[in-house]
């Protein structure tokens, strides 16, 4: 039940099968059906959450009243607003599933309980900031310095299995297009 969730941790630390149980016992399992906004934009973030199944998007609104998609999250990646979640203030984003999904939570006070306990999962959530942080930069890097179609190529070598889950103007918003011209690019790439 438990695999996939103690494989994406243990890349970046072993443990015993004790602190595997102590650390399992701690995560909450939640169902949610597509279309469940898990956060909106005011609230504050109470979770970090696994996603065992399912596909997510995490978006704000702009000054125009657009959507933007700021990411997604599939199977085996993590989920949170990390400033609302760490910081306890309110969230300037909208988590939201695309899919059925489930996923395994911690809250800020199940995790505090967890690093008391087993003070080297810092290291397992070090290491996702670290990760996170640098998907942003290279994200940030993208949008400014590279050509739309090289981005969406980019966004499919990120996220390869997106583009059959998702609806393409959720992939539009993400790399700041529209979406005709998702379109545009995927035709162009199928008759290369």
């Amino acid at each position: 039940m438990y695999a996939s969730i103690i494989n994406n941790v243990g890349r970046s630390m072993k443990f015993t099968t004790e602190e595997e149980f102590f650390f399992t016992n701690l995560l909450k399992k939640e169902s949610y059906p597509a279309k469940t906004k898990l956060l909106r934009e005011g609230e504050i973030c109470q979770f970090e959450g696994y996603v065992q199944k399912g596909c997510i998007r995490i978006y704000y609104v702009n000054e125009d009243g657009f959507e933007v998609t700021i990411s997604f999250a599939i199977e085996d990646w993590w989920v949170s607003d990390i400033a609302s979640f760490h910081e306890q203030i309110p969230s300037d984003l909208f988590i939201e599933t695309l899919e059925d999904t489930e996923l395994y939570l911690l809250t800020p006070q199940t995790k505090e309980e967890l690093l008391q306990a087993i003070p080297k999962f810092e290291r397992v959530f070090r290491m996702l900031v670290q990760r996170n942080l640098t998907s942003v930069q290279n994200r940030l890097i993208n949008t400014i310095s590279k050509k739309a179609a090289d981005r969406y190529l980019e966004f499919i070598s990120l996220y390869p299995t997106i583009p059959q889950r998702v609806a393409q103007y959720y992939i539009a918003s993400y790399l700041g297009v529209t979406a005709e011209f998702v379109s545009t690019i995927r035709k162009r790439l199928l008759t290369e």
